[in-house]
């Protein structure tokens, strides 16, 4: 079986990628397991960029295969802010509450047909070899005017998804993981690393 560091200390994003790749012949380990680790500099300025990064600097101190993302919440009122800068939109340091806040405040007045955005998930693979394998996935919905749910984490409860007339906060994890932007980048990359260990297995 084969060990992949998941670039986060995030509980969350470990519980959906675990659950996501369950059918693989891998072990999920989190960065809470490498505490002396120096943090990546995430200095891209595409979900992309920031994604090899993180995967490239881990799987470097790790010795591991290395699995990261870089995702965030992209607002056609806003074009398409805060992008990138969506974990650290309120300011360094600031948490899920004060994001939230910031972007309810951004879009004050603007009614809902003018409230589209997409969540944007890029993952990429690299292991000590110096492979690479990327995946996306996005997810479209419509910001609210208040939180609804108390699951999930970062703009899930502000980011409804209109087939379900849900937000993703109100969903259960498999549910979120059916339609949300990292789990479809996930099925994708558990596709693509289905491929790669068969391709590549020592018998």
């Amino acid at each position: 079986m084969t060990a992949i560091v998941v670039a986060t200390r995030n509980r969350g994003k470990v519980t959906e990628i675990a659950a996501a790749l369950a059918a693989l012949p891998v072990e999920i380990l989190s960065l809470d397991q490498y505490p002396a680790i120096p943090d990546a500099e995430e200095s891209g300025d595409t979900f992309a960029a920031n994604a090899i990064l993180k995967a490239t600097h881990y799987a470097l101190h790790t010795g591991r295969p290395c699995l990261a993302d870089d995702s965030g919440l992209e607002v056609d009122a806003l074009n398409g802010a805060p992008g990138v800068y969506s974990a650290r939109y309120a300011g360094p340091g600031a948490d899920d509450v004060a994001c939230n806040a910031k972007l309810l405040t951004a879009l004050a007045g603007v009614p809902e047909s003018g409230r589209t955005a997409r969540f944007r998930c890029v993952l990429a693979y690299v292991d000590p070899n110096g492979t690479l394998l990327t995946a996306e996935g996005t997810c479209e919905g419509l910001i609210l005017t208040a939180p609804r749910g108390t699951g999930g984490f970062g703009y899930d409860p502000l980011f409804l998804f209109p087939g379900a007339n849900k937000t993703l906060a109100e969903m259960a994890v498999a549910e979120k993981n059916a339609v949300s932007h990292r789990g479809q980048a996930l099925r994708n990359m558990a596709t693509i690393l289905t491929r790669y260990y068969h391709e590549n297995r020592r018998d």
